[in-house]
């Protein structure tokens, strides 16, 4: 029996880690955010957290499993390309090679940096995010300061977008 019991805790931190590391996205730290940004993206600029907040948002709201949304992105007319795209996809999951995120060939209406529309692919439920062209100053202001103050600046900026629902 002592030795059925020196098994079980010594597995005890492997699987404490197997789910931590299947966990969703949303229980994910600041630093792993920064770190899978950096990796996925390139770096970690401004406009990644952005897309995070965004995603995050999204998938509480909608209420779906990991994988369970579909994105369509449309960049407006003015810079930056789209990014923000990139941290949607790190926060909901979805992605273009399971077709579940797509860059729209069309651009944005004018005033707008940026139309996201997120649906649960179960329900069809969906919102539609709005970044007006006024945050692109402010969002590039932001690469003045280090990953985390990106982060943390994205996180905390007021009316950063716009959402509506979207109907099915």
């Amino acid at each position: 029996m002592t030795r059925f019991r020196t098994t079980i805790l010594a597995a005890i931190p492997a699987l404490l880690a197997c789910a931590l590391l299947s966990a969703p996205a949303y229980c994910e730290t600041r630093e792993q955010w920064i770190e899978l940004g950096a990796r996925i993206h390139g770096a970690f600029g401004a406009f990644i957290p952005v897309g995070i907040r965004i995603g995050l948002d999204a998938r509480e709201r909608l209420k779906a499993d990991p994988r369970g949304l579909a994105v369509v992105y449309t960049t407006g007319e003015k810079p930056p390309c789209p990014c923000i795209a990139d941290g949607v996809m790190l926060a909901t999951g979805a992605s273009p090679g399971q077709g579940t995120l797509q860059i729209s060939p069309e651009k944005a209406p004018a005033g707008a940096m940026a139309v996201i529309v997120i649906r649960n692919r179960k329900t069809g439920e969906g919102l539609k995010y709005t970044i007006a062209d006024e945050w692109l100053p402010k969002i590039l202001s932001w690469n003045k300061s280090d990953p985390a103050g990106r982060y943390d600046s994205a996180m905390s900026a007021e009316d950063l977008f716009r959402s509506e629902t979207v109907a099915p």
